[in-house]
């Protein structure tokens, strides 16, 4: 399909522009974009702002020159190992300060990141592996194991652990954890070291390898359609542009800002709104590596942030942490918080930015966009219920869902197709999948949406069957591929059922051949063993019949979910 929107009047200037000059905080459209890796965004700031705090993590710091020096030894001791520019180098971390060194070490290099979820169980991780041909893994010791466990195993590993980081009772829990996998050992033909000691015995590298801006940097798996993963490719410029876009939209501010980022690196919102946007912006960036309601609200009152990123059911589980506590939490230090991930409720945000003062926006994207296209202005005039306006250089369209090729007028119901430099380069390795989604540079979302007369945009349902929960994402073809694998399953369904805290959690309806006979236990236990937490059904429904499809087969989920 070939589509051409340059001559409607909702095209570049008339969807972009306008409403851009409106808004002061808003920069217009038409930034500079410069021709360099991503790592230069982290060589720029540590240029300007050496001595300032990069990183926060327990009672650790770390100024911008430190971490680009770490980064810059880091990718010496990847090439060391033998990686080559192009080569992937898998990442299974949390959100710690390895990650942040791990990852501008390898663009460094030369290399692309691979970002490995841990939440992902062995089987899905050995798939990934297999898929992008990593060469090497840096793996949190409690998930280094999974790394190795399947038979796409890297040559090298290198480990990184928060143990000694820990308070004391919490250090003794994760030990023991650590000990729990004692089953699980590192294979022995994969060579495995302690990253922080390799690299105190490497020298940086002289001259970091400044790959074309056009180059792949970055893969992010995604749903799959046949039990296998999908991977987003994106390139260094998508990863700059979107981050660069992102600082505008704050007004350009540099060097003043802290950054809460518990928002996971590794998918593509932590890493674009704190790993590279916070870098952009020379902001101090607060990490943890788990979101505990409690432990956020302790970091908020004593480290000050500015900016935080989030999803929902975070704002909903702070929101009822201070409502039900007797407590007074000190969190008014808190300016702008940007929602992502899944549908704000207009209640969720109001009860949060009650409590801190902040102003609490929504916004929207994707892992094919970087992710972010979308976001509601900072200047007090967001509009609640909607995903506000296109970022600076992102047209934004609704067309007709069924051929694509309309546009409508403000008001209609249709598909949402963004273009920007933020746009993915296509799937990894998948040139039929990126066709069906990529079109002369417009990405069909598959998001049902509208758009008023003032720019401002509205998700109203998904075309696709995408299941949203905590955040995370879940495609139900995965998840149906792995439960028809089961003995005595003869077919099996997966919806989204809404949930006031996740936003929706995963129901999947089974038929198998007989109930009475049927081991629920042991299926239980399968689907932990071969699925991600986030994607393990909450609800399970059993049927002896047949699941309700169209005249060509398909599972007819809406009606499931309606149900």
């Amino acid at each position: 399909m070939s589509v051409s929107f340059e001559t409607t009047r909702f095209a570049t200037e008339g969807s972009t522009a306008p409403w851009l000059n409106h808004y002061p905080i808003c920069t217009p459209a038409h930034l500079e974009y410069p021709d360099q890796p991503v790592w230069w965004l982290l060589e720029q700031t540590a240029r300007r702002f050496p001595q300032r705090v990069a990183i926060r993590y327990f009672n650790e710091s770390m100024t911008y020159e430190e971490l680009f020096e770490r980064a810059r030894k880091a990718a010496a001791l990847y090439q060391s190992l033998g990686v080559q520019p192009g080569d992937r180098v898998g990442l299974l971390l949390p959100n710690i300060p390895e990650y942040l060194i791990a990852a501008y070490g390898v663009w460094m290099a030369g290399g692309l990141v691979v970002s490995i979820s841990p939440l992902s169980v062995a089987v899905e991780i050995d798939d990934l592996l297999k898929t992008t041909e990593c060469k090497l893994v840096v793996a949190l010791d409690l998930l280094a194991p999974l790394a190795t466990a399947g038979e796409h195993r890297p040559k090298h590993l290198l480990t990184c652990s928060i143990a000694s980081r820990l308070p004391v009772v919490k250090r003794w829990l994760y030990r023991a954890a650590c000990l729990k996998r004692q089953g699980l050992h590192i294979h022995s033909t994969v060579k495995s070291s302690d990253f922080l000691k390799a690299l105190a015995h490497v020298q940086p590298i002289a001259e970091p390898v400044r790959s074309p801006s056009q180059a792949p940097a970055y893969i992010l798996p995604t749903g799959g359609t046949t039990g296998r993963a999908k991977a987003v490719l994106l390139s260094h410029a998508n990863l700059l542009a979107n981050a660069l876009q992102i600082k505008a939209w704050c007004g350009n501010r540099t060097g003043k800002d802290t950054f809460l980022a518990v928002i996971p690196f590794f998918h593509s919102y932590g890493l674009s709104t704190c790993a590279t946007t916070g870098v952009a912006m020379a902001a101090t960036l607060v990490l943890h590596h788990r979101f505990q309601a409690k432990t956020v609200l302790d970091l908020i009152e004593s480290t000050r942030p500015s900016i935080f990123p989030a999803v929902p059911a975070m704002l909903h589980a702070l929101n009822q942490t201070m409502r039900s506590e007797k407590r007074h939490w000190d969190v008014q230090s808190l300016m702008w918080v940007i929602s992502g991930g899944a549908p704000l409720m207009p209640e969720t945000a109001a009860e949060f930015a009650k409590y801190t003062g902040a102003k609490v926006v929504e916004g929207f994207g994707l892992s094919e966009c970087s992710p972010v296209t979308h976001a509601g202005p900072l200047d007090g005039n967001e509009r609640p219920g909607t995903i506000g306006l296109p970022l600076p250089d992102t047209e934004a369209l609704i067309v007709d869902a069924e051929t694509g090729s309309e546009v409508l007028e403000p008001g209609e119901v249709g598909e949402l197709i963004v273009r920007g430099p933020q746009v993915m380069l296509g799937y990894w390795n998948n040139p039929t999948a990126t066709e069906q989604i990529l079109h002369d540079g417009w990405l069909f979302t598959g998001d049902l949406a509208t758009q008023d007369a003032d720019g401002f945009f509205k998700i109203v349902d998904r075309k696709k069957d995408l299941i949203i929960t905590s955040g995370f994402n879940v495609y139900p073809n995965d998840v149906e591929y792995v439960l028809k694998q089961f003995p005595m399953v003869k077919d099996a369904a997966v919806v989204g059922v809404p949930d006031a805290q996740r936003g929706e959690i995963v129901k999947a309806i089974v038929a198998v051949t007989s109930k009475s006979h049927f081991n629920v236990r042991r299926f239980e236990q399968y689907m932990k063993d071969h699925l991600a937490h986030h994607k393990v059904p909450k609800i399970l429904e059993f049927i002896e019949g047949d699941l309700p499809r169209n005249f060509l087969g398909k599972v007819l989920r809406r009606k499931l979910r309606d149900n």
